[in-house]
């Protein structure tokens, strides 16, 4: 019962690490500080670059002053005669309106048109500008302006524009915060000119602060009066639309009213604009084909015709999430494509909650999975949850024009992972480190028991078992020392050999107590069976793994390997087995060494004990033959210490 609460502990502390990220992401989600709102238009523009593109509808057409136009016509700014013969041009194709994204701010500089005929005739002169006048007069037209924003620029105050009637519903605070921008003034068309086309529109677009157009403003303010961006203006003029309503949900959402259509706009009457593509996605026409006749009316017939510039030198051209170099004019003619069609990016009105509960659902989500599962199935669970996402947003906006922004969810979702991540290593690593723990304890509780039992059964043998332990860590490291075994003598090694030194002669439990401790010389018979210890100790231990069930333990393998080869000799006669040279484990070999020093040094009940100078010499003659002989030289190396430990051990 302890063990399973115990993991259910460790499993609580895992999901712990993973909710609070997401919660966190969570919150991040409503509030979105710093650079989150960027990042989230990144995402938004991958969303639509990975989306399947709506072409637009068959309503709108661009009439372009290209590169052939001024080769055809001549230089811009064209005279206005031309510009008004354009005009009248499409109304006889039959254009539904005409939006002209062009600023006429100053008087043609062209002069008279035909002088000698006007004086024939006794009328006054007619200038270019009123030849476009008339041009606009006859024809719905729509011309374009331009608000400002600054204090110091122009006011605007001689412009003739062409404000909307506007409801609306929930207005922003008395403090100012209106649901829309507010302008100081504005560039416009001469007054005769504006007069005579009857409509107008603003046509303000600023990109974002990293220089994409995603946004376009419907509506702003100017000396207290609302006025309509030009796409609005233009299929106002088609719908005949007079009046619309802004209706505010929050400061980040409204939906304006035209007609019959809703159009989501945020807490400034933005329209997130749904581009169809890249440029040039509408039908051009070069407007010298269109003033030469060399363009069939069909292509005009019904449509709302976007009158603008991309000439080099001309144009205005703006980034956008699907290209880097879009004509202004086509954003214009893709916000009337938008309002006509009614295809629209649509964001919830509490978009931010949405994100903020999608994040929390998916996050907990992932975090309970990942914790009953191993690290791997838990990465790739949530890997999939954040794939899901994507997908479904991309989906959604291919199919509805729905933008479920995927950002916070996968911030979520990937802190989550991370932090759990990161808690199960370290409550593994607690893990392995309690078991670690336990299983030295364990270890240290069957040396000592083993130990217990060997000094019940000969007090001698047991005392010698506990020295050889220092002269077994002393020899390793110095031995460790030596590149050949440096690899194999790690630190951890040396712990484990010198821990389990006391049980090379375990073995002698089972040798009867007249031979063990018969104080003469052993008969042959008696010798064999004193030299059956190895095996008898190897024995102990080989049965106390199958009755557990242990196999291929490192402990139980050197605590073997120094019972039973403790006594082999380099030149391979030693017992039990025999073994010769490398053959034999390097355990083995230094228990080897350090069994016959202490066993030489220290008197016994049968022995009596040699100088600390005469072991030396006696196991530098077995150098190659008896030892292995980079034992005997690492042994050299800490002579004058095993004499000190020697000493002291003797009292």
């Amino acid at each position: 019962m302890r063990s399973l609460t115990s993991g259910d502990t460790r499993r609580h502390v895992v999901v712990l690490c993973g909710v609070i990220p997401v919660f966190l992401a969570a919150i991040l989600a409503v509030y979105r500080p710093g650079i989150l709102p960027r990042l989230d238009d990144t995402v938004y523009d991958t969303v639509m670059r990975s989306a399947r593109t709506t072409p637009p509808g068959n309503r709108v057409v661009i009439v372009d002053v290209d590169e052939r136009s001024l080769a055809t016509i001549g230089q811009w700014p064209w005279r206005r005669d031309v510009v008004g013969r354009l005009i009248s041009r499409l109304r006889d194709m039959g254009a539904a309106a005409i939006a002209v994204d062009i600023i006429f701010a100053e008087s043609d500089r062209y002069g008279e048109v035909q002088p000698a005929a006007a004086h024939a005739s006794g009328a006054a002169p007619s200038t270019p500008d009123d030849t476009l006048a008339t041009a606009l007069h006859e024809s719905r037209v729509v011309l374009g302006y331009a608000l400002t924003f600054d204090s110091g620029g122009p006011t605007g105050k001689s412009c003739v524009l062409h404000p909307v009637g506007l409801a609306v519903l929930q207005p922003g605070e008395e403090n100012g915060d209106a649901p829309y921008f507010r302008a100081t003034g504005a560039v416009c068309s001469l007054p005769g000119l504006a007069q005579a086309a009857g409509a107008s529109g603003f046509l303000n677009a600023a990109p974002d602060s990293d220089g994409i157009l995603r946004r376009v403003p419907l509506v702003a303010e100017l000396n207290g009066r609302r006025y309509p961006s030009l796409g609005v203006a233009a299929v106002a003029a088609v719908t005949g639309a007079r009046e619309l309503s802004l209706r505010v949900s929050n400061v980040n959402a409204a939906t304006l009213t035209m007609d019959d259509r809703v159009i989501p706009v945020d807490g400034k009457s933005n329209l997130l604009v749904r581009y169809r593509g890249r440029k040039k996605t509408f039908p051009y026409l070069s407007a010298a084909d269109v003033l030469n006749g060399q363009i069939s009316p069909d292509a005009v017939r019904g449509k709302i015709a976007f009158v603008g510039t991309t000439a080099l030198g001309t144009r205005e051209v703006v980034a956008t999430p699907l290209d880097t170099l879009f004509a202004g004019v086509e954003v214009q003619a893709t916000v009337a494509d938008n309002l006509i069609e009614q295809s629209f990016v649509q964001r919830s009105p509490h978009g931010r909650l949405l994100d903020s509960v999608i994040v929390i659902v998916l996050g907990i989500a992932v975090a309970l999975l990942f914790a009953r599962t191993s690290v791997v199935p838990g990465l790739i669970t949530g890997g999939a949850g954040v794939a899901v996402i994507w997908t479904e947003s991309v989906w959604l906006f291919s199919s509805s024009g729905v933008f479920l922004s995927p950002l916070f969810p996968t911030i979520g979702v990937t802190a989550a992972l991370i932090s759990m991540t990161f808690a199960r290593f370290l409550v593994e690593r607690g893990r392995a480190e309690s078991a670690g723990r336990e299983r030295t304890t364990a270890q240290s509780l069957m040396v000592q028991t083993l130990l217990s039992l060997t000094e019940t059964r000969d007090a001698e043998t047991g005392k010698h078992s506990r020295r050889t332990q220092q002269y077994a860590r002393l020899l390793a490291q110095q031995l460790a020392l030596n590149p050949d075994f440096r690899a194999y003598l790690t630190p951890d090694r040396i712990d484990l050999l010198s821990s389990l030194a006391p049980l090379h002669d375990i073995g002698k439990v089972g040798i009867p107590d007249h031979i063990l401790n018969k104080p003469g010389a052993l008969t042959p018979e008696e010798l064999a069976q004193m030299r059956s210890h190895p095996v008898l100790g190897r024995d102990v231990i080989l049965k106390a793994e199958q009755r557990v069930g242990v196999r291929d333990d490192v402990t139980l393998a050197m605590a073997k390997d120094i019972v039973y080869t403790h006594h082999e000799r380099w030149d391979g006669t030693g017992y039990p087995q025999g073994l010769r040279g490398p053959d034999i484990p390097i355990p083995g070999r230094v228990m080897g060494v350090v069994d016959v020093y202490d066993a030489a040094v220290t008197r016994t009940l049968y022995q009596k004990s040699v100088s600390h100078e005469d072991v030396v010499k006696l196991i530098v003659k077995g150098r190659g033959t008896h030892f292995d002989p980079a034992v005997v030289d690492a042994f050299i190396g800490v002579a004058d210490v095993f004499k000190h430990l020697s000493q002291e051990a003797q009292g």
